[in-house]
């Protein structure tokens, strides 16, 4: 027993210390950008920027070894150049080491690299998890991607000062599910049982916060039984979270369902300290316009694609981008039909031909008596 608190001690210890250390060193590296960005770089300098870092760098590797040659000395000056403030910087070594950092300095759009370095500060994400979200364009397919930058900038700044974690942070579209390895026609109920033999990957796709809380959850209105397919609820919203599977396209009649599901969570399963809950209308296909129209978000539904077989990622990086693209004019009050058409035929180009489904469940099921 001592041994085994003798050996807790010294491995926290090491940690700490491990910890204490990266933060120094990652520290060093943007003071030492910072440095050069503004000495070197700038000003009647500037021409001579390249050739003066590239002196330096030898000069720092002769002495220090390679570690502080040209060619890391050059990712210092970008680290500084991308992560101006250096009080965002402390911030953010807390939980990242410099390994995220180089992971997040090649990012092109700031707004992207700000998102990935708070989702990695709050969610405590590895280096390898990182690599996994960025190389996954999860940016690219959350609900806030879709909105105008002012208000991405916004939410952006209340998740890093408050911590206030949004369902624009959390909801995606679409949901990566090639690992359920489906077969070319599948039910809803193939679909859910293919969901809970991989619930731990599923949770891993859905994001951290995200707890299962049950399957085919009954609701009894007026003597008559529904069945909501899945129920989760996420931590750091303190919301309840429903999910519907749809094999086919999504339908207007979906979000009636949802919206008559989540009045009742509201009503008979929301805790006094939690929020009112949310929907997740899963389904194979979506159409953006329909959407649109019935102003679900405000409703707290969110409709989103799934796909069983991941297209190649330069189509499937063009497809997000026009539904990037699409959504923000809209929401801007442009005129975004062009891009709509665009995006249409990209994701008829992902999903391929329709899928011929079988056996499948009635919506909004209701059983007499049903046990």
């Amino acid at each position: 027993m001592l041994v085994h608190d003798l050996s807790s001690m010294i491995e926290a210890s090491r940690k700490q210390v491990a910890v204490a250390a990266n933060a120094a060193l990652t520290t060093l590296y943007w003071q030492m950008g910072h440095r050069v960005l503004t000495e070197v770089t700038g000003g009647q300098r500037a021409e001579y920027g390249g050739q003066i870092v590239s002196a330096v760098g030898r000069q720092l590797e002769a002495r220090y070894g390679r570690g502080f040659g040209e060619k890391n000395l050059r990712r210092m000056v970008q680290f500084a150049t991308v992560f101006p403030d250096a009080e965002i910087v402390a911030a953010l070594l807390r939980q990242l080491g410099w390994t995220h950092f180089t992971l997040l300095i090649p990012l092109n759009d700031p707004l992207k690299r700000e998102f990935y370095a708070e989702m990695c500060r709050v969610e405590r994400w590895s280096t390898r998890e990182l690599r996994q979200k960025i190389d996954s364009m999860l940016f690219e397919r959350t609900a806030l991607s879709k909105k105008p930058e002012e208000l991405i900038r916004g939410e952006l700044a209340a998740l890093r000062e408050e911590g206030e974690l949004t369902p624009s942070l959390v909801f995606q579209d679409p949901y990566m599910l090639d690992f359920l390895e489906l077969a070319d026609t599948y039910s809803e109920k193939d679909l859910e049982s293919a969901i809970l033999r991989e619930i731990e990957r599923f949770l891993l796709e859905l994001g951290v916060g995200f707890a299962f809380v049950e399957r085919q959850k009954r609701i009894t209105l007026d003597g008559d039984d529904y069945y909501l397919d899945l129920l989760f609820f996420h931590r750091r919203m303190r919301r309840l979270v429903a999910i519907e599977l749809k094999i086919g396209d999504f339908k207007p009649s979906d979000s009636g369902q949802m919206e008559l599901y989540l009045r009742w969570l509201d009503r008979h399963e929301r805790q006094p300290e939690e929020q009112a809950p949310l929907g997740i209308i899963l389904c194979a296909g979506k159409k953006r316009e329909t959407v649109e129209y019935l102003d679900l978000d405000a409703r707290g539904i969110h409709v989103a694609e799934y796909l069983t077989e991941l297209p190649p990622r330069e189509v499937l990086q063009e497809r997000l981008h026009r539904a990037i693209a699409s959504a923000r004019a809209r929401l801007e009050g442009r005129t975004g039909s062009e891009v709509d058409v665009a995006s249409s035929t990209s994701a008829a180009a992902i999903r391929g031909p329709k899928r011929k489904p079988r056996g499948r469940k009635q919506r909004l099921r209701s059983t007499q008596g049903a046990p």
